[in-house]
């Protein structure tokens, strides 16, 4: 759901803040850009943290700071800079408080449930083109890197020629037949995944979890704002709304092979539950849907109860910069002696 909020914020469907860290500009292209809706703890995250925003590291900035003080009684702060954190849930255990940090309940948790499902069996096999059989090798892993068939070559040991894995044979190198199998060398069953008739998502958004927030006025000494209240959760539960039904419009691409799409036809059908209990039905289309948070939005700016919709852009520390480049250093290093 976050990933279908940036993508509309970034096609202009909506205009929500998000806070991005730019890698691209830091000579790591490769990374490109992380968002408050990418990293693990949004706002909170140590990706943030470890961030400079105006030259200035970003927890020590008034947008970072606005961290140190939020709670459920007062969200102002996080409203204004990444309220998405108050839809999704933060924990702000990165921060200088640890454990004890801010934190914010979710308010809105999803499932896709599969019905009518058939488990599979999945044999593990390959056929090599090139027919290298099993008693071709041993091969050893060669002076300088890489591997070699010759003895003589072989890095060694203890005078002692290394073989490629344990017995130097082709498959180790990722050459030759590998004999179908419906389990592992360890007698465990291959994943052969499942087949099912069709899947039903659904999403609760939790109008009771919005209606503990609140949001004084800075201006006002945090006095009661009952109206600012109502202005905000709406515009959250609008917010939310949003997600539900990009994601519902989007699909879901799961994992390899398993991409769940919505039946042709049928917009998000909404159920707004009462406290007596009676439900009344709606379906909302994405473009009702981003038109409703529009309203929201503008009706709390009425009222004084904005949000930096323009977002704000930090960049890596080189500390963290420093930390990626070694880490891919060291992973290329460990796939090169892995080879």
């Amino acid at each position: 759901m976050e990933a279908c909020l940036l993508e509309a914020h970034r096609d202009g469907k909506i205009s929500i803040p998000v806070v991005t860290v730019d890698f691209a500009s830091s000579a790591l292209p490769e990374v490109g850009n992380i968002t408050s809706l990418d990293a693990p703890h949004r706002l909170a995250d140590a990706i943030l943290r470890d961030s400079l925003l105006g030259g200035k590291s970003f927890r020590d900035t008034d947008v970072g700071r606005v961290l140190d003080t939020a709670s459920v009684t007062n969200a102002t702060g996080v409203f204004e800079v990444c309220p998405t954190a108050l839809v999704f849930g933060l924990w702000d255990s990165a921060g200088p408080r640890g454990g004890l940090g801010t934190k914010f309940a979710r308010t809105l948790v999803g499932e896709v449930v599969a019905i009518n499902i058939a488990k599979g069996a999945r044999p593990s096999s390959r056929l090599d083109p090139l027919g290298i059989q099993l008693g071709a090798g041993p091969a050893y892993k060669a002076e300088g890197g890489g591997w070699t068939l010759d003895e003589a070559k072989a890095l060694k040991e203890k005078g002692k020629a290394l073989k490629v894995g344990k017995d130097g044979k082709p498959s180790e190198l990722n050459h030759g037949n590998v004999t179908p199998s419906l389990k592992s060398d360890k007698g465990v069953a291959h994943h052969g995944g499942v087949t099912f008739g069709y899947a039903r998502q659904s999403a609760v958004l939790s109008l009771v979890a919005l209606r503990r927030l609140r949001f004084p006025s800075s201006s006002a000494g945090g006095a009661p704002a009952p109206e600012r209240d109502l202005a905000g959760r709406t515009v959250l539960a609008a917010l939310g709304l949003a997600a539900i039904v990009l994601n519902t419009a989007m699909g879901n691409d799961l994992r390899s092979r398993c991409l769940l799409v919505q039946e042709v036809g049928v917009p998000a059908h909404v159920e707004i539950l009462g406290s007596d209990g009676v439900a009344t039905s709606v379906d909302l289309s994405v473009t009702a849907a981003c038109a409703l948070l529009k309203e929201a939005v503008d009706a709390a700016a009425k009222i004084g109860l904005s949000w930096h919709a323009a977002g704000h852009t930090l960049t890596p520390k080189p500390e963290l910069v420093e930390l990626v480049r070694r880490s891919r250093t060291i992973a290329l290093s460990t796939s090169s002696d892995e080879s």
